[in-house]
């Protein structure tokens, strides 16, 4: 089974909570807009704490460090690839212009035998979780509401 850990990054504004989502990079996603955005998260193995996976992850998506807080457990969610997604969420703030995503490798087009470099994610927003009920990809959306529930 595939593992990945990640952090849904939230914040308040005008009395909204609102939360930090990416926009996943590469050609399969470009033209996708609703159901095309995910929290920052990647891949972790056996050997690696999935927390600390979740922080790595973080970083390297966003090239920005996660700010300082709490991590609060969310719990798991399967996505329809099968792959587990374990998340935290974690109050505060950071500037979206400053973003800097790192990358991936990807043979495209397909059978190409052409390898070129995609960005982890090609934009990022803080939008409110209504938002991104719609934006996000359909198995993460349940850790929407266990993070408004832990908030209460």
């Amino acid at each position: 089974m595939v593992r990945s850990a990640g952090v849904l990054l939230w914040r308040r504004r005008d009395g909204e909570v609102e939360v930090l989502i990416g926009h996943m990079g590469g050609p399969f996603w470009a033209c996708k807009d609703d159901g095309g955005w995910s929290l920052p998260k990647g891949e972790h193995g056996r050997e690696e704490e999935p927390s600390a996976a979740a922080r790595r992850e973080f970083e390297e998506e966003l090239g920005l460090p996660l700010p300082a807080g709490d991590l609060v457990p969310l719990g798991d969610v399967r996505a329809s690839s099968g792959k587990v997604l374990t998340a935290w969420a974690v109050e505060g703030d950071l500037d979206v212009d400053a973003v800097r995503p790192g990358t991936f490798p990807l043979e495209w087009p397909p059978r190409s035998g052409r390898v070129q470099e995609f960005p982890e994610i090609d934009r990022a927003a803080w939008v409110t979780v209504d938002v991104a009920r719609s934006k996000l990809v359909k198995g993460q959306v349940p850790l929407l509401d266990r993070l408004l529930a832990t908030l209460g």
